[in-house]
């Protein structure tokens, strides 16, 4: 790097503040130009379950496929070829909180067209450790929304299995523009 490339970019990275980590969402700008907008979670009714959970192995990878969905849509996804739009991250946090959280995230990503987002869970390594206890309930949650085409286990850059990736049903706005594209071809 030049000297003056390297005076300039230190400049203009003065004032820049590195993000905390923890219970944030993080929102990738190249692919949702728009500004998030706060959804107000009292307005909607939390339908994520609680109570009696069966806790999911630590060796069993998390995985769910919506009947109806070709399978190489969940191979892409097992293998990251989905670029990630989003990202919740619900490492220590309360089951309550997680619970909130991801139910307004879901929320929020359907609301911005989104298709494609990760979600840390954290990994625990005992069976009854608060991470996996987390990412039991996610495995039953994600399920729970009608929204929720596919989940899977994340590649270890992504966080591995303490992460996974999301495939979000497309909205009827961005079904109504393929197959405007896809007529539009046909012509």
């Amino acid at each position: 790097m030049h000297p003056d490339d390297q005076s300039l970019f230190l400049d203009a990275m003065e004032d820049v503040r590195p993000l905390k980590h923890g219970g944030e969402t993080r929102w990738q700008p190249q692919r949702n130009r728009r500004a998030p907008q706060k959804i107000d979670t009292l307005q909607l009714d939390n339908f994520l379950t609680t109570g009696f959970l069966e806790v999911v192995p630590l060796d069993v990878q998390l995985e769910f496929k919506r009947e109806g969905l070709q399978s190489g849509v969940l191979d892409k996804l097992r293998q990251g070829k989905y670029s990630q739009q989003a990202s919740l991250n619900l490492l220590r946090q309360p089951v309550e909180q997680c619970r909130q959280m991801l139910f307004a995230f879901i929320h929020q990503a359907m609301k911005d067209g989104l298709r494609n987002v990760l979600i840390i869970h954290g990994k625990g390594k005992e069976e009854g450790s608060h991470a996996n206890i987390v990412r039991s309930y996610l495995a039953r949650w994600l399920g729970e929304f009608e929204e929720v085409q596919a989940f899977c286990c994340a590649l270890p850059h992504h966080g591995g299995s303490g992460a996974c990736y999301v495939a979000l049903k497309k909205s009827a706005e961005a079904k109504r523009d393929t197959w405007e594209r896809h007529a539009k071809r046909s012509r």
